[in-house]
């Protein structure tokens, strides 16, 4: 939590900091509201590496960015799924996650390519498909991350990594994965 606090208080300072003629040069031809997709690579962390395989994401995206300030909303709703490692037990099928979060976007002042911090927290559904069996739970998930935005004519493309945290009950490990998406926004 006070690590939370700590990074809200610098996303804000770094805002109030921006002098005006700075604020005006972050994308101020932008959108103010944007719907995009992504989909790429997940890997795996942590002790849901080693019962794993790299998997894959598909996000749908919707945007929030008013206009001349660096600091954006945005929802993402994201399904993570990898397959389970074959370690020689017979255990077939796969381990699947489906997120939606609210997340804070601030974008750094450029020219060209945007560089971005994001980061957010929401619901995670986790399931699991084993032998044929199935399992689910819901969960409170976070994630922080940044990427690279490249405007191009009438959308942009991105390029973003970003770590998410599956907040397990008291005694088991957090599941922990690290998607890597290429994007469209228009």
């Amino acid at each position: 939590m006070k690590r939370a606090f700590l990074a809200v208080a610098l996303a804000g300072t770094a805002l109030v900091s921006l002098p005006l003629a700075t604020r005006a040069q972050v994308s101020p031809a932008a959108k103010p509201v944007e719907f995009g997709f992504a989909g790429g690579v997940s890997i795996p962390m942590s002790d849901l590496s080693d019962a794993s395989n790299t998997g894959f994401n598909v996000t749908g995206i919707v945007g929030f960015h008013p206009q001349m300030i660096p600091l954006g909303v945005r929802i993402d709703v994201a399904y993570n799924r990898f397959g389970i490692k074959d370690n020689g037990a017979g255990l077939t099928g796969d381990f699947h996650f489906t997120s939606v979060t609210g997340n804070l976007e601030y974008s750094i002042p450029s020219e060209t390519v945007s560089p971005y911090l994001i980061g957010g927290a929401g619901l995670y559904a986790q399931g699991a498909n084993i032998n044929g069996g199935t399992g689910s739970s819901n969960k409170f998930g976070w994630n922080l991350g940044g990427g690279i935005k490249l405007p191009l004519s009438g959308f942009d493309t991105f390029l973003e990594a970003r770590y998410n945290q599956i907040q397990e009950s008291s005694g088991n490990p957090s599941l922990k994965y690290i998607p890597i998406t290429f994007g469209v926004m228009f």
